[in-house]
Parts: C-alpha cells; sequence; structure tokens
C-alpha cells in the first residue's frame, strides 16, 4: 500500500509539472484564478522547478528560495539570457545533469511550489540582486570578484560589483 502511494504521489507531481502554467489555478483565489508570470508559462515553471531541485532540494525554503532569486535575477539582467530556461541551460552555470529524473517526490512538489510563487512575483528580498552563488564546500575564482551578499544554508551568494573590502 506504501509504494502505491508513492507511486501515485509520483505520478501526481509529475502530472502537475506538464501543466501549463497559465492552467493552474490559485487554490487561495479558487480555482477560476489562473496564475500570471511575465517570465513564460509550463517551460519556465519546469526548467526553474528542476533547478531548485537539484542545486538546492537539501536547502530549507528561505534556500531555495534564494536560488530562484538568482536564476530570476539573471534573467532580469543583460548579462544573462533573457528567459528562465535560457538562464538555467546556459553553458557552464549549473552543475546538475539535465532531464534528469526528480526521484523524491516531496522535494519535487515543494520545489515546484517555491518556482511557481517565484514565477508569479514573489518577493525577492533574500539576496540583494544577486546573480551568483556557490556552496559552501567549494570557493571558486571567480567569487573574488564579486559583492558577497549573504550566506544561506550551504550557498553564498554574490551580485556584480568588485568588494571594497573584507570584514
Amino acid at each position: 500500500m506504501l509504494a502505491l502511494t508513492r507511486k501515485l504521489a509520483a505520478i501526481a507531481v509529475s502530472v502537475s509539472l506538464a501543466l501549463p502554467l497559465a492552467a493552474q489555478a490559485d487554490p487561495a483565489k479558487g480555482p477560476e484564478t489562473a496564475v500570471q508570470t511575465r517570465y513564460g508559462g509550463a517551460d519556465s515553471l519546469r526548467c526553474l522547478t528542476e533547478a531548485l531541485y537539484f542545486e538546492a532540494r537539501g536547502e530549507g525554503r528561505s534556500g531555495q528560495r534564494a536560488v530562484a532569486e538568482v536564476i530570476l535575477n539573471r534573467v532580469d539582467s543583460r548579462a544573462f539570457p533573457n528567459s528562465v530556461c535560457g538562464v538555467v541551460n546556459q553553458r557552464g552555470q549549473f552543475t546538475y545533469n539535465k532531464g534528469r529524473r526528480m526521484s523524491n517526490a516531496a522535494a519535487a512538489a515543494r520545489a515546484r511550489q517555491i518556482a511557481a510563487d517565484a514565477l508569479a512575483g514573489a518577493p525577492r528580498a533574500l539576496t540583494s540582486g544577486a546573480t551568483y552563488f556557490h556552496t559552501t564546500s567549494v570557493r571558486p575564482g571567480w567569487s573574488k570578484r564579486f559583492t558577497r551578499t549573504t550566506r544561506i544554508g550551504s550557498h553564498v551568494f554574490y551580485r556584480q560589483g568588485r568588494r571594497v573590502a573584507t570584514n
């Protein structure tokens, strides 16, 4: 019975990820109100969900929201592709293998909800405009060229601009 329940949950996540964003109703406003976004529809939701799942699945909600902020900040910047999927699929920027299966249904559902909220215009107040991040397990050379904005969980966030001083 438990195996069947898990299988059904996985199918539900797969189906909900396949639906266009415009068809997703906001439960707080009723089934007739569709979520609107300026970042695109189902493709943007799929790409952002996948990025959050594979880049920040082990983080709390704040950590996943912060990674979503970075991706959307990049979309808004002229220095990066102008779409969510363009940013997520930009060569050399994200380390996970694209197209892998999201095997943890609960983590996938949480990533999808955070992605949907971000695409629908949730406030971006966690990273102070960051467009870069890395985990605390590495210290990339590029991090010295940017201003560190914050650390959330096991990720450190940066925005463009030179550091003036370090503390």
